[in-house]
């Protein structure tokens, strides 16, 4: 792949469902004070990207963060993360393929929204099946076509606001004041939030198939994160100001619904289907990330051999397949309970990708030092080492804290944090004797 394919792929990965569906699951959360989770959460990846770069552009690896854990703590650390990032990529094709299916079946209500789910998950599985170069290239115009809806997104929302679109704007904003449901609903909101950013750090796994993976992958962590982050909040900023925070329209298409009430239905349609490629587009690139990550653990003796075996294209076929299965199931869960499976999608993985960027963090701490007593050079430096490294763990644990105080958060985190110990006496047994 190019370098272009690889900045596009980290843009197309990370704006997916959690934009598009689960801003508006955090609006309900938290009320318009999601944009402090938006901005704790932003920050916190911006800097997590950034350590992570640092290993990247010095030993680029499709294992990515699993290899760097290997590196630094051992091999049961490797399988782990590794592991549990697959599973939560798993989880997410399976929410974004839902999510499509629930905007699409809008358009063609005579077809049930299991069959729309099903015929996602064959077409995106198919295209994950040719060559990489193939791949990037494909993913780079769709990315491309989400990033221009996005950027159209913004230039509406503040025409209406300013009142250059044919409806009244919103007479006030905030109406039950800027926090209704306190700390605790921002503390909710973040895992979701959390979800949302989930996707850029696919740029890690992805580098180690381009050209010149130093170079491409210091130039997409210079570029994409602050892209993604205006993004971001320029759109659940709109979101806030426009809709109530109690309004029923958050939980399907919060998109839809601020254009709908800026009094542009026929735009408020179009975007729609805009909304659907969008979701493909990062469903897409989360297969790619997925099945390489499962490749690369394969090679490493952490998974089956079969899964390791690459077609004459040097297409990990079995790892595409295996990725994609779960979002098979998830088409037969549409089947039976179409409205409650996105929902319950976006809460599990909001706490799985916490322990990533964690992980992700420890594991750039040891490096970098062993690196420094070497007296190695580096391409890419993590900025304030060691201090900011540490004080983003830091607001990593505070996050933790407060979705500790929120009963639904709660089991989320420690349900998580049972799983990922789980995996890792696993990874004691499946490593055993075996060096990373």
């Amino acid at each position: 792949m190019k370098p272009r394919h690889l900045v596009m792929m980290s843009l197309g990965s990370a704006i997916g469902a959690g934009l598009f569906v689960g801003s508006g699951a955090g609006v309900q959360a938290a009320g318009p004070a999601v944009l402090i989770s938006y901005v704790v959460a932003g920050l916190i990846v911006i800097f997590v990207m950034r350590a992570l770069g640092e290993l990247v552009a010095a030993d680029p690896n499709p294992g990515a963060f699993s290899h760097y854990a290997g590196r630094a703590m051992g091999p049961a650390a490797a399988f782990a993360v590794g592991a549990l990032w697959w599973i939560q990529l798993c989880l997410v094709v399976a929410a974004e393929a839902t999510a499509a299916a629930q905007i699409a079946v809008s358009y063609v209500p005579s077809i049930p929204q299991w069959v729309i789910a099903l015929a996602i998950m064959v077409i995106f599985t198919a295209i994950n099946l040719t060559t990489s170069g193939s791949f990037g290239e494909f993913e780079f115009w769709f990315s491309l076509i989400k990033v221009a809806f996005v950027t159209l997104f913004l230039v509406l929302g503040a025409a209406y606001l300013f009142g250059w679109t044919p409806a009244e704007p919103p007479a006030a904003v905030f109406t039950d004041g800027f926090m209704p449901t306190g700390l605790p609903g921002v503390a909710a909101g973040l895992l979701v939030v959390a979800f949302a950013f989930g996707g850029i750090e696919i740029v890690a796994v992805a580098a180690a198939e381009t050209a010149n993976p130093s170079r491409s992958v210091t130039q997409a962590i210079k570029t994409i994160v602050w892209r993604i982050l205006f993004l971001y909040i320029g759109s659940v900023a709109i979101i806030v100001l426009v809709l109530d925070w109690k309004d029923e329209r958050l939980s399907e298409s919060p998109f839809v619904a601020v254009l709908d009430t800026a009094g542009l239905p026929a735009v408020a349609s179009l975007l729609a289907a805009v909304i659907v490629i969008a979701l493909l587009s990062s469903m897409n690139a989360n297969i790619y990330g997925a099945s390489r990550m499962a490749f690369s653990m394969s090679e490493r003796k952490m998974l089956p051999a079969g899964l390791g075996r690459t077609t004459k294209r040097g297409v990990p076929m079995a790892a595409v397949l295996a990725t994609s299965a779960f979002g098979f199931v998830a088409v037969a869960l549409n089947y039976f309970w179409a409205a409650e499976v996105l929902g319950i999608l976006l809460n599990v993985v909001g706490s799985t990708l916490i322990v990533t960027w964690v992980v992700t963090l420890v594991s750039q701490i040891i490096i970098r030092r062993r690196a420094e007593a070497a007296g190695d050079e580096l391409p890419l430096r993590m900025w304030l080492f060691p201090w900011l490294s540490y004080a983003t763990l830091a607001g990593i644990a505070m996050i933790i804290v407060l979705g500790l105080t929120v009963e639904s958060v709660r089991i989320q985190i420690l349900g998580t944090l049972v799983f990922t110990a789980g995996l890792y006496g696993i990874g004691c047994l499946v490593t055993r004797k075996r060096k990373i």
